[in-house]
C-alpha cells in the first residue's frame, strides 16, 4: 500500500502540477477579483520553480557533498548500488538509461580500480503496471553481456523502494553477522533518504554521491532565466524531501 500511495503523492507534489490547477481554478472560477489573484500566484510560482539559480542553491543545501576518492578507503567488499536509473523498452530489448545511470557507471570504475570487490545491485521493478522486468536483473544480464564476471554481480529483485531496497539487501549481505565493508553508490539528491533506511538495516557503510545537479556555483546570465527543465526538477527534489520526512515519520530512517 505504502507503494502505491508514494506514486500518487508523485504527482501531488509537483509544482507544475500545483501551477495547473491553480490556473484551472482561475478559468472557471466566476469571481474576478480572486480569479485574477490566483492568476498571478500561478506566474509567480510558474517564475520561482523555473529558475535555475533558486533551483541550484536550495539542492545544493540538500544534497551531500561529494567525496574524492582520496576521501574514502582504498578497499570495500561490496559496492552498493541502488536502482532507478532506467527504464526498459521490451519491443526493441533495449535498456533506456537516465541520467541516475551514473550510480552504476561510478560504481563500475571503482571496481575496475580495485576499490570494491563485488557490485550488489539493489531493485526490483518501481512501476505500478509492469512488475514482470527487474530492474536489478536487467542490469546484471546487461553487464554479464559486456564481459563482467558473474560472481562479482550480485542482485536483489524484491525491493520497489528505497526502504525496500534496505531490507531485502540486509537479508542477503547479513551485515550484522559479517565483517565485510561497504560503500553506499547512489544519487546525490537520493543519498539521505538511502543512507537514513540503510543504517536503521544495521549496515555501517561509507557513501559515494553520484550525478550531482548542484556542482560549483558559476555565476552566468543564464542561470537567471527560466528554463523548464528546472519545473521537473523541482518535481524531484520535492519528491524526495517529502519522501524523506514521511519515511521519517514513518521509522523507516
Amino acid at each position: 500500500m505504502f507503494f502505491y500511495l508514494s506514486k500518487i503523492f508523485q504527482y501531488l507534489f509537483s509544482p507544475t502540477i500545483w501551477i495547473i490547477v491553480l490556473f484551472a481554478i482561475s478559468l472557471i472560477l466566476k469571481e474576478e477579483k480572486t480569479a485574477k489573484n490566483l492568476r498571478i500566484i500561478a506566474f509567480v510560482m510558474l517564475l520561482f520553480f523555473s529558475n535555475p539559480f533558486i533551483f541550484y542553491e536550495i539542492m545544493r543545501a540538500w544534497e551531500p557533498e561529494a567525496k574524492q576518492k582520496t576521501e574514502i578507503k582504498d578497499h570495500y567488499d561490496y559496492g552498493i548500488v541502488l536502482t532507478g536509473m532506467m527504464t526498459y523498452d521490451a519491443k526493441f530489448e533495449r535498456i533506456n538509461f537516465k541520467s541516475s545511470s551514473d550510480r552504476l557507471l561510478q560504481a563500475l570504475e571503482l571496481y575496475q580500480e580495485g576499490r570494491i570487490d563485488k557490485i550488489f545491485i539493489s531493485g526490483g521493478s518501481g512501476d505500478v503496471f509492469n512488475q514482470k522486468d527487474k530492474e536489478s536483473a536487467i542490469l546484471k544480464d546487461f553487464l554479464l553481456k559486456l564481459g563482467f564476471p558473474d560472481e562479482d554481480i550480485i542482485i536483489e529483485t524484491e525491493s520497489k523502494n528505497t526502504y525496500g531496497n534496505a531490507v531485502e539487501a540486509a537479508k542477503i549481505l547479513k551485515p550484522g553477522e559479517s565483517n565485510d565493508t561497504y560503500l553506499l553508490i547512489t544519487s546525490a539528491f537520493h543519498m539521505r533518504r538511502a543512507e537514513g533506511c540503510f543504517k536503521k538495516q544495521g549496515f555501517i557503510f561509507d557513501t559515494y554521491v553520484t550525478d550531482r545537479y548542484a556542482g560549483k556555483r558559476i555565476f552566468t546570465p543564464d542561470l537567471f532565466v527560466p528554463k523548464p527543465e528546472i519545473l521537473n526538477n523541482w518535481t524531484l527534489l520535492v519528491h524526495e524531501v517529502s519522501g524523506y520526512l514521511i519515511y521519517d515519520v514513518t521509522g523507516k530512517l
